[in-house]
């Protein structure tokens, strides 16, 4: 159930010979984490999603990102959180964000299926298609999908520290309501052996290279009792059906653990009697650093973190100001939210609502004019409190400190 305890069993099971890294060798996967390490990646192309193959010259995101919604990063687009201001507390389609390893497929439900096969399993390989999918016994959760590497710009311009990756501010998250099937009502139908211990999600998004390396498709492993207890297989998204850029025609939702372990465009589900590794848990996705072991430590829950619904270097009116934000948590619910305005002083801010992922809030301000660093800090149910800073890693993964929100006042 728990990520970091799932790594650290796979990762000696993985070291002493007993785990299948998903073709790759142990050598094989040291020197593709030097190449990670260097933040080389490239997207593959020719692949078959659905009967339909990717195209060189199809865009990375279909949906449109318009400037005052997105940052966009090349294959990935960050939301503005300015664009949040007075949504509620789901984040709209068009506005959620998008984290793409290589390209959106395009897809037809139709021609889809979910092929549901592995030595974990009582007999052979089994498909269902779309229309299967929708026919069982459907649920809705509200949950987040938040990218690992959420804050990693902080790193840099607070820290002063170099990381790789895509320079997300604080915009890689978006909370939904989804609807599907449990994952559970799907891999009991399929027929599980006692001797079953993990389930891997594949994605039908074309194959990752990096490294001058094929990866193949985005795919991450999960321990059968958290497939077992609240994974989703989502087909819709805030009572639509997905959109292309957040999984059609169906995605994996695992709440609660990051934003990589939630596959989108579902293709397959490996069930296996022996432990699993892929590239997504090894060298992607880990924390490499000083204050790591050498083979690195798995990016589990996340950090506690807390953003304005105002852009970045905003300019202000003087007098009057409500400052509204949001605070969330990977272990649980917000308890307390403090903001300051002069650097020095510290007052709580109201709550707005109540949900299950993050905490809407809100805070009365009479600035004059002038330059101001606006600063916001969380406590969750766990009594954990975001700190002034955090230990470097690498590839910038889970900054969880204050960040520092520059205004000017006119």
């Amino acid at each position: 159930m728990d990520e970091a305890q799932y790594d650290r069993t796979r990762l000696a099971q993985f070291l002493a010979g007993e785990a299948r890294a998903d073709g790759l060798s142990r050598r094989g996967l040291m020197r593709l984490s030097a190449a990670v390490g260097v933040g080389v990646a490239a997207g593959g192309a020719g692949a078959s999603v659905g009967g339909a193959p990717a195209r060189a010259a199809d865009p990375p995101i279909l949906k449109p990102l318009p400037a005052e919604l997105f940052t966009v990063f090349g294959t990935n687009a960050e939301t503005r959180w300015e664009a949040l201001r007075d949504t509620g507390y789901l984040v709209p389609v068009d506005r959620f964000f998008v984290r793409n390893h290589t390209l959106t497929p395009r897809i037809d439900a139709d021609a889809w299926r979910l092929r549901i096969s592995g030595s974990g399993l009582r007999g052979g390989p089994v498909e269902l298609t779309y229309r299967d999918l929708r026919h069982l016994p459907s649920d809705t959760i509200t949950a987040a999908v938040e990218c690992a590497g959420n804050g990693r710009s902080f790193f840099t311009s607070q820290q002063g520290q170099t990381v790789s990756g895509t320079a997300w501010k604080l915009g890689a998250i978006g909370v939904a309501r989804w609807k599907g099937v449990r994952l559970s009502t799907v891999l009991k139908r399929a027929g599980l052996r006692r001797a079953a211990v993990d389930v891997q999600p594949v994605g039908l998004d074309p194959d990752f290279v990096t490294g001058g390396v094929n990866l193949g498709p985005v795919r991450r492993p999960l321990p059968l009792d958290k497939a077992l207890h609240d994974v989703l297989l989502a087909y819709e998204m805030n009572g639509e059906p997905l959109p292309p850029d957040h999984g059609f025609p169906v995605r994996v939702v695992v709440p609660n653990w990051i934003g990589i372990a939630s596959i989108k465009w579902l293709g397959q589900l490996e069930v296996s009697a022996e432990p699993l590794f892929s590239p997504w848990n090894t060298q992607f996705y880990r924390l490499f650093g000083p204050a790591y072991p050498t083979d690195g430590e798995l990016v589990s829950r996340q950090t506690v973190k807390s953003a304005f619904e105002l852009p970045w270097e905003a300019s202000l009116a003087a007098g009057r100001q409500v400052l509204r934000g949001r605070s969330w948590s990977g272990n649980g619910r917000i308890r307390r939210v403090e903001v300051s305005t002069d650097g020095r002083t510290w007052r709580p801010a109201r709550p707005i609502g109540h949900g299950p992922v993050w905490q809407r809030w809100e805070l009365p301000w009479h600035p004059a004019p002038g330059a101001y660093t606006l600063r916001a800090r969380a406590t969750d149910v766990t009594g954990v409190t975001q700190p002034e800073t955090v230990p470097h890693n690498t590839l910038g993964y889970l900054f969880g400190a204050i960040v520092r929100h520059p205004v000017t006042v006119v």
